[in-house]
């Protein structure tokens, strides 16, 4: 089981006075197992959930990114404790990939957020 992300670009539709997803232009998948290290870096919702919590858009999600990264890289031994067993699920994948989906939240802020889990 795996968490897909995607950012699909804005477009804007004048008819419908309103947005719409256009192209995706981005995409990541990674695994369920690190469900638990999210939680505690305070990025579960944003990252599994984020429509419960408002966020649509990838801008809402460059400061929970930033902050969370900036974290679990001062005190790796905090999140490698939630590392999985089997090794599907580790720290030193997840940052990684936390840094490349806010590198594309920081080049295209107003994408729209989709998630399949």
């Amino acid at each position: 089981m795996s968490l897909d992300v995607y950012l699909y670009e804005p477009l804007h539709c004048p008819h419908c006075q309103g947005d719409l997803k256009g192209e995706q232009i981005f995409e990541a998948n990674i695994t369920h197992n690190l469900n638990k290290m999210a939680d505690v870096a305070g990025i579960y919702k944003h990252l599994w959930r984020p429509e419960e919590i408002g966020i649509t858009r990838a801008f809402q999600l460059i400061e929970p990114l930033q902050t969370a990264i900036a974290e679990m890289e001062a005190d790796p031994e905090k999140f490698k404790q939630y590392d999985a067993p089997n090794g599907w699920g580790l720290y030193e994948h997840f940052v990684p990939w936390l840094q490349k989906y806010l590198r594309a939240c920081k080049e295209t802020p107003g994408a729209w957020i989709a998630v399949s889990r």
